[in-house]
């Protein structure tokens, strides 16, 4: 019977799993996501987290310990100095399973195991500020014409001097004879040089 032993053995004997553990451990490492199955990846959650915690204090002995289990220098350094000090306000937690469904050959479970503070998708969605009410049609109808006619005697105001020019324009006694001058090369906005012509 095997009460109480909650070790996953994954089908490896032990060189093989420490082995591949602490390549998919040096792999989330560097790419920040990685795509496996369902058991490795709660395998590797157990072992690279306590990893993730003891980089919080950048100590030589901490980085000689990371370092035994990694065995990856790339790794340890980018631990280190780029995820250490993101992760330094969590306590504890640092990766996220998304389960992506079945492999299409054997049907096993996968997953894609990821770091939770380098996600940009999720953090841009997280950082973009939620309304706190809900939005009404009406409400927005009522803000629209309350707008709507703010705006309009600011326009009125605006075209009122432009107006008369208009007017003096439109009141003066158009010609029939300035459309026959207009061929000799006179100019139609002058009406007063179409008649001196005459």
């Amino acid at each position: 019977m095997r009460h109480q032993r909650v070790i996953n053995h994954l089908g490896r004997t032990s060189s093989h799993r420490k082995a591949m553990l602490a390549n998919m451990a040096s792999s989330l490492i560097l790419h920040k996501r990685i795509t496996t199955t369902t058991a490795k990846a709660k395998a590797l959650r157990s072992f690279v987290e306590p990893l993730i915690t003891r980089s919080k204090e950048d100590t030589t002995h901490s980085r000689r310990v990371v370092y035994s289990y990694l065995g990856n220098k790339e790794a340890v350094a980018e631990l280190f100095r780029e995820i250490s000090p993101k992760i330094a306000e969590r306590p504890g937690g640092y990766t996220r399973i998304l389960k992506t469904g079945n492999r299409i050959g054997d049907n096993a479970e996968m997953c894609i195991i990821e770091l939770v503070d380098f996600n940009e998708a999720r953090l841009g969605a997280e950082t973009k500020p939620s309304k706190t009410g809900t939005r009404r049609r009406r409400s927005s109808k009522k803000k629209a014409e309350t707008q709507a006619s703010a705006a309009a005697p600011a326009a009125m105001t605006e075209e009122k001097p432009e107006t008369p020019v208009a007017e003096t324009r439109q009141d003066q006694p158009s010609d029939s004879g300035s459309q026959e001058n207009n061929s000799t090369g006179s100019s139609p906005e002058n009406p007063e040089d179409t008649s001196a012509e005459k």
